[in-house]
């Protein structure tokens, strides 16, 4: 080996060990970084919960996975949503409140969580404008159930938090969308 290459093949190894990260570097949270860029829409802590919840790669993923984790956990919990609803309309006795359940069935089964599915879909091709045009359906769900159950009180009651939850979820995952580098 000459010396020239010797001195190159140094360099090079010293600028790689000065660029690549020391141990003790702190490592940039993008959970938070996220959650910070939606924090007007979504409450911070809600949100770093639930993508935290993805597992322990949330916090070095980019913004386009967390929209996709978020379009994901809005679906989950949409799915259950409906079942959780369609068992209850199965049980009920007020006729009332067995048809405010079974639209909120409905509701999640055939709007929103397609919806979302198919905006998670476009939006993991980075398809922006076709995840867009979705985003009208993705939230009916939560707010078309609240109001089919206005006349029965004790259902809407036990519909509330998964309306709530979905709610969250849903709009978390518009606000990303909203926030995702359409370039990339």
């Amino acid at each position: 080996m000459t010396t020239r290459t010797s001195f190159l093949l140094v360099l090079a190894l010293a600028l790689a060990v000065q660029a690549a990260p020391s141990a003790g570097a702190p490592v940039a949270d993008t959970v938070a970084d996220s959650c910070n860029a939606i924090r007007d829409f979504v409450d911070y802590a809600f949100c770093a919960a639930a993508l935290r919840s993805s597992g322990p790669g949330a916090s070095t993923a980019d913004r386009h996975a967390h929209l996709l984790v978020a379009a994901d956990l809005a679906a989950a919990r949409g799915t259950s949503a409906r079942d959780a609803a369609t068992a209850m309309a199965r049980d009920e006795r007020d006729p009332g409140a067995r048809d405010g359940l079974e639209a909120c069935g409905i509701l999640y089964g055939a709007t929103s969580v397609p919806a979302l599915q198919f905006m998670r879909g476009y939006a993991a091709a980075r398809a922006w404008d076709r995840a867009r045009s979705l985003l009208s359906l993705t939230g009916q769900a939560g707010i078309g159930c609240e109001a089919a159950l206005a006349g029965a009180p004790a259902a809407k009651g036990r519909m509330a938090a998964a309306n709530r939850e979905f709610d969250q979820l849903t709009t978390m995952a518009t606000a990303l969308l909203n926030r995702v580098d359409h370039v990339g």
